[in-house]
């Protein structure tokens, strides 16, 4: 079992590698095209840091190992928004900006809750759901999109002579081998992850809940946490918030049309959690101190956190 855990460590190593190389590549050619600088941060980059998710659980439903799948989803999710916020909360409070609180917050809870009754309308995640969540997402993708372009409207867009040094070639290939170092350090997740539950006759939803989510989490916790240090809430929050979107309707989305996925209704539990949790981030912004998330209201999720786990180890 040693070597599955170094096999699981070295998997987490390959998905962040990749994930940075993929972002990184994305990000010089779009400044190469003369993409706005706010737009490649709420696109690319966000989604970027949401690749390991979406590697693991598409080669988790291809290979028939639904409870891993979902449950990279949704331990992620919760991971995202109750451990890594509330310690980006804890080290420095962090503000919420005015459309995040009155716009993105409400849409999460909408989405989440629509996510819930997908799966358990027949205890599945269809083809045709998925296409549905996809839409969603792309409908949420041109929201952002046009929110970004307004707040950029007196803002200066990438100089020319900024882009001259930018070598085309290489980025492609930072990309391709991005995209391949992801896959590698997917099968390496997923493989040792099946055979650990297997060693230690532990179910593959404790598995995906936890390793398996906190592992894929781990672009989000270095961007979220950095840039709460920096004092940039817009990033902390806004990282958190889009990521958990991204994870619910389009990895999902993705990995059930390559192959239905099946719902245990015991992750239900975990859904409720993961809703509590959004729904603090709707109340929060309305209790003092106003507009932040302060240390206390951090530690409010660092405890429901610790709750969840609590409850995966008694059950």
């Amino acid at each position: 079992m040693f070597i599955q855990i170094i096999l699981i460590i070295l998997g987490f190593i390959l998905l962040i590698k990749g994930a940075d190389l993929l972002v990184e590549g994305s990000s010089q050619i779009a400044k190469k095209l003369h993409i706005s600088e706010i737009i490649i941060g709420l696109t690319i980059v966000s989604i970027g840091t949401s690749m390991p998710e979406l590697f693991v659980s598409t080669k988790s439903a291809l290979e028939g190992y639904s409870d891993i799948s979902i449950g990279n989803i949704i331990g992620s999710n919760i991971c995202n928004l109750l451990l890594i916020l509330g310690l980006s909360a804890i080290i420095r409070p962090v503000t919420f900006k005015k459309q995040t609180k009155l716009v993105e917050n409400p849409i999460s809870i909408v989405f989440s809750i629509l996510f819930l009754v997908i799966c358990n309308i027949n205890q599945d995640i269809s083809r045709e759901e998925g296409i549905i969540l996809i839409i969603l997402f792309i409908l949420f993708l041109i929201y952002t999109i046009y929110m970004g372009v307004r707040s950029q409207k007196n803002s200066t867009i990438i100089q020319l002579e900024e882009t001259k040094e930018i070598n085309l070639a290489k980025n492609i290939v930072f990309i391709i081998l991005g995209i391949s170092i992801l896959k590698i350090g997917a099968d390496l997740v997923v493989y040792n992850s099946k055979m650990i539950a297997t060693t230690l006759n532990v179910s593959e939803k404790v598995i995906g809940l936890t390793i398996v989510a906190i592992g894929t989490s781990l672009p989000e916790l270095v961007t979220s946490i950095t840039a709460a240090m920096k004092g940039d809430s817009d990033i902390a929050i806004g990282n958190i918030v889009g990521s958990n979107i991204f994870n619910m309707l389009m990895i999902i989305g993705i990995a059930s049309i390559i192959k239905p996925i099946e719902y245990n209704i015991t992750y239900n539990f975990q859904m409720i959690i993961l809703l509590i949790g959004i729904l603090f981030m709707l109340i929060f912004p309305f209790l003092k101190p106003k507009n932040k998330l302060s240390r206390w209201k951090g530690l409010v999720f660092i405890i429901l956190y610790l709750v969840y786990l609590l409850e995966l180890i008694i059950n």
